[in-house]
């Protein structure tokens, strides 16, 4: 037999056990949640860099958009779309601009010469195109794909239709009556 005693002595030890334990455990959890903090507040102050960086470019970008936007308000609105009642403004918005080099004058034979010549170019191309998209393979695969394509609705619609008539069968022998 056990001595009274011992059982006690037992429950003791294991009880100190559990409070060690309980110690460690606590510790472990405050340096983890130490270290966690640590790199949430390393990651609250880069975001805070960040944010400072970009509120700096943005004030930038708001200087240079209204200096470009008064540049555009006082100077000759020519180029401008009308497209649905709205008016847009043709601009180079996101461009630095160089030195203005104005265009070079092209006397009047070399300008048709050059007109021509990008029309035939245009031209040519074209029928290139028109000739490869009228090709007998291209034409093939165009009634394909349409063959194809019929298929597929053909068997949508049998499908589609064998459905509605075993809904309006189901009706008909539960005597629902069916509207038209």
């Amino acid at each position: 037999m056990t001595s009274l005693v011992v059982v006690p002595n037992a429950l003791a030890v294991l009880t100190l056990l559990a409070v060690a334990a309980l110690a460690v455990g606590t510790v472990w959890l405050e340096r983890s949640l130490r270290a966690s903090r640590r790199h949430t507040e390393e990651l609250l102050a880069a975001a805070a860099s960040d944010a400072d960086v970009l509120r700096e470019q943005l004030a930038g970008l708001e200087v240079r958009l209204r200096t470009q936007v008064t540049a555009v308000e006082t100077r000759d609105r020519v180029p401008v779309a009308v497209v649905d009642d709205r008016e847009y403004l043709i601009t180079d918005l996101g461009k630095d601009r160089g030195p203005q080099v104005p265009a070079r004058i092209v006397p009047a034979p070399q300008f048709a010469d050059i007109l021509l010549r990008e029309s035939v170019i245009k031209g040519a191309a074209l029928a290139a195109g028109l000739r490869r998209a009228l090709s007998p393979e291209i034409r093939n695969r165009i009634r394909f794909e349409m063959k194809r394509e019929v298929k597929r609705s053909r068997k949508e619609r049998k499908l589609m239709l064998k459905a509605a008539r075993r809904d309006w069968e189901s009706r008909q022998r539960a005597g629902i009556e069916v509207s038209s």
